[in-house]
């Protein structure tokens, strides 16, 4: 029979997240963001997902009192929104991007970074609050130069500026999926083989010939998978209970590998790294367990033996790999001990020998059932080094995310042993390393190719190998390392390294030039047309990249059929590239029909072609039979959800971001403001409810005739003034559930207003009225109160409030708005 579905599979995100996943969020503490336990008063934006607990709101809160008091009335109405939006990006998930924590060459910012357009209106409009929020005198010398002065204020990573990465998909929406052009990329198709994973990290098999595979997910669980795709209910590894981690996006701590035993057949010992908290240090743990003696599809849990444990000073940078080569060693690579830049100790810890974290280790655990669990191979390189521990194999690396040996050419065997490593960088660019035995490799005097630590850098004793490929953050911004594909089923992928970045969601392969030794860069994208349209595969996968992976599928040339893990999704790839027409392919082409690859190469250019054409394996070359399991547990049929996508999906619009955004000037992320003067679009919240422009019932009255209106639609608001529409002005009325009727001001605020005046198509707030200002709705129902908003939101349905039409409230208390098109005080 063929073997599993196998070739390079992605580990794309978390199937049930509590929330949609986002790129590298991360406080200023550099844990990661969480749910606060109680709401919050104050920064309300951050009240579901962030960095704040009510304490620390709390005390923004009494700061923004303190400054707005020096505010008078007129500046209060207009800078009083930037000053709560400035002080709660501390509160901000991306609170570390946004004072430039990762940085250590510079101080964490007394101001978080802004973007060039909302610095310049700031600063025209509202320049005195920077006084009041920092004392930095360079910021103060540069004051009355808005160039110079919103410069100092900018980030060098855009992305993460406020306010417009509220507004970026990336950042802020449900992962997407990616496609690309095939033009100049290598083209792929892929087969989905599990999913209602919950951020799946790791991929790897037995090697005993049963050609299962095992998915570890990060909470500390591990799922068996059967060669059929079907999974067993009972976990083959539950330490969910012992594992640090929260469900928190962001978090780098919990389980983060797991590797069989080269003799596992025979040894049933499996290895394990994951984050634990002993009394109040974190550290990370190796253990060792064995196979259970009653079930094969299990670990026994009361089997575990610590190999080794490390402290970690930070949450983040905790490294998580453990790999067996082909001396039979342990290979263990750990983070440099977090934060940014590696402040530990003089040089860092990545290049203090004498420190196991920022190194990659090699130990020897085989026979060690009676004696030390590990033993020091006796070639490691500094075994002689007194300053040095004799675990440390290679250091100088930041946080290596993701490594894999080479199994060699087929054929030849050449390449076999290198060990390739993605290693993630600072705030500048993401490389690949080749690691060898005693080697340097420069972090933390080095990032890519590029210094980081200027004097460390210039010190001639260094001696660090450079990275193979270093690529900048506009391409990606976190590695992932992956495999050099020696698989059978896709000779042409023979010798391409291939491997992704998180960030970015980008697929990347890399080959050697024999000649010159220097690695080629091409990008790989997916399918598109008449390329994957055959049963069983996609042209689509989850953006966030977590690993890669390889099965047991060839034993006979060796492991190396490839797979990769992605958040939501592990997808597998296979390639067959063909010079015939796709509709002959199961007559010329004999197994090709399950290929996950497939080339038309009449839609290539043909210098292209050459490149990349290699014949597929031939037929039943590549069948494996695997050797049987016994299973006790009850199995899972695999049903895949990914569907084919006939054309590339049409991307999200691009929102103009506008610098005037409601309650601080906040773009929405979600609602493109309406220009001033330009009507409502047909059937948008404005024209349901009757914006300025729009017109009311006097038309009708005056006996024209009009086609029959459509009721609005729930949650659509107007404005009324002495009984007619108010004109930017007015006590609020909303619709909800066929009816009009009047909000409470109870909880009344400027994120509640903001949000009625977007609705009706106003950039600005400048007031949010109680005590029936506008007059009192009597002829209405009460239908909300207790409204409380973070200023984001589409409609006030979607603010927290009372049960529609439950208050405690008169028409007395009927709350209002003042809008504007422009920035001005209510006059």
């Amino acid at each position: 029979m063929r073997g599993p579905r196998a070739a390079l599979a992605l580990l794309l995100a978390a199937a049930f997240a509590p929330r949609p996943a986002r790129p590298h969020p991360q406080c200023l503490d550099f844990k990661p963001p969480f749910r606060p336990p109680r709401g919050l008063a104050f920064c309300r934006r951050y009240a579901e997902f962030g960095c704040c607990d009510p304490r620390r709101d709390r005390a923004l809160l009494q700061r923004f009192y303190r400054l707005s008091a020096r505010l008078d009335e007129r500046a209060y109405a207009a800078c009083a929104g930037h000053l709560q939006e400035l002080l709660c990006q501390e509160c901000s998930p991306y609170a570390a991007h946004l004072y430039d924590a990762e940085d250590p060459s510079t101080p964490v910012r007394t101001i978080p970074g802004l973007c060039q357009d909302y610095c310049t209106q700031v600063w025209q409009n509202c320049r005195s609050i920077f006084r009041s929020l920092s004392a930095d005198p360079e910021l103060i010398a540069l004051e009355n130069n808005v160039a110079k002065f919103c410069r100092y204020l900018s980030l060098e990573d855009t992305d993460y500026c406020f306010p417009h990465l509220l507004a970026n998909q990336n950042l802020n929406q449900n992962l997407g999926l990616v496609t690309a052009d095939a033009e100049g990329c290598l083209q792929l198709c892929l087969v989905e083989v599990a999913n209602g994973l919950r951020n799946p990290v790791a991929m790897v098999h037995a090697n005993d010939g049963t050609h299962r595979f095992f998915i570890a997910e990060q909470v500390g669980l591990v799922w068996t998978y059967l060669p059929d795709g079907s999974r067993l209910e009972k976990p083959f590894l539950n330490i969910s209970e012992a594992v640090l981690t929260s469900p928190w996006e962001g978090d780098e701590r919990g389980f983060l590998c797991i590797v069989f035993h080269p003799k596992f057949k025979f040894n049933g010992k499996v290895y394990v790294y994951y984050s634990v908290e002993v009394g109040y240090e974190e550290r990370i743990r190796i253990s060792e367990f064995r196979i259970s003696p009653t079930d094969m599809n299990a670990l026994d849990h009361g089997s575990e033996r610590i190999i080794l444990e490390i402290e970690e000073p930070a949450s983040n940078h905790n490294g998580g790999e453990l790999l067996f080569g082909d001396d039979g060693y342990l290979y263990i690579f750990t983070g440099d001990g977090g934060m940014a830049g590696d402040p530990f100790g003089t040089f860092g810890n990545a290049q203090n020998k004498s420190a196991l974290l920022g190194k990659v280790l090699r130990v020897d655990v085989n026979n060690n059932d009676r004696g030390p669990v590990y033993r020091i191979p006796p070639d490691n390189p500094f075994v002689s080094d007194p300053a040095a521990r004799p675990e440390v194999y290679a250091y100088g690396v930041r946080n290596m995310w993701r490594c894999s040996f080479d199994r060699g050419d087929p054929h030849t065997k050449e390449g076999k042993g290198r060990l390739f490593c993605g290693d993630v960088g600072q705030n500048k660019y993401e490389e690949v390393d080749i690691v060898e035995k005693g080697k340097n490799y420069g972090w933390r005097a080095r990032e890519g190719f590029s210094c980081y630590d200027k004097k460390l850098c210039a010190n001639s004793s260094l001696d660090d190998v450079l990275p193979i490929y270093a690529y900048p953050h506009k391409m990606g911004k976190s590695v992932t390392g992956g495999y050099i594909y020696r698989g059978c089923e896709s000779p042409n992928l023979n010798g391409l390294y291939i491997f992704g970045d998180f960030m970015s969601g980008r697929l990347m392969s890399l080959k050697e030039d024999r000649a010159t030794g220097e690695w080629q860069y091409n990008e790989i994208c997916m399918g598109t047309g008449q390329t994957c349209m055959f049963p069983g595969l996609i042209n689509n996968y989850y953006q966030y990249i977590i690993s890669f992976a390889e099965d047991e599928a060839v034993p006979a040339v060796g492991v190396g059929e490839s797979a990769a893990l992605g958040l939501n999704l592990l997808c597998w790839t296979r390639c067959c590239l063909h010079t015939f027409p796709l509709e002959n392919r199961e007559q010329r082409g004999g197994n090709c029909t399950s290929c996950l690859l497939v080339y038309q190469v009449p839609q290539l250019p043909m210098e292209w072609c050459t490149k990349w054409w290699t014949p597929p394996a031939p037929p039943g070359k590549c069948q494996v039979e695997p050797s049987p399991v016994k299973v006790k547990s009850k199995r899972i049929p695999f049903v895949p959800k990914e569907k084919f996508i006939m054309q590339t999906p049409t991307p999200h619009p691009r929102l103009k971001t506008t610098t005037e955004a409601p309650w601080g000037r906040v773009p929405d992320p979600q609602t493109p403001r309406t220009p001033a003067g330009d009507r409502p679009r047909p059937g948008s919240a404005a024209a349901a409810g009757g914006g300025a422009r729009g017109p009311g019932k006097g038309a009708e009255e005056r006996g024209q005739s009009r086609k029959k209106k459509k009721p609005p639609r729930n949650g659509a608001v107007r404005l009324m003034r002495q009984g007619r529409r108010g004109r930017g002005r007015g006590r609020v009325e909303i619709f909800i559930d066929g009816e009009w009727g009047t909000v409470c001001d109870d909880g009344w605020s400027l994120p509640a207003a903001a949000v009625v005046c977007r609705q009706l198509g106003f950039p600005y707030v400048v007031r949010a009225t109680k005590k029936a200002e506008f007059g009192e709705g009597t002829s209405l129902r009460i239908l909300l109160d207790d409204v409380q908003c973070s200023g984001q939101e589409r409609t006030l349905l979607e603010c927290s409030h009372a049960d529609v039409g439950t208050h405690n409230c008169s028409h007395e208390e009927d709350a209002g708005v003042v809008c504007s098109r422009e920035e001005v005080t209510d006059g």
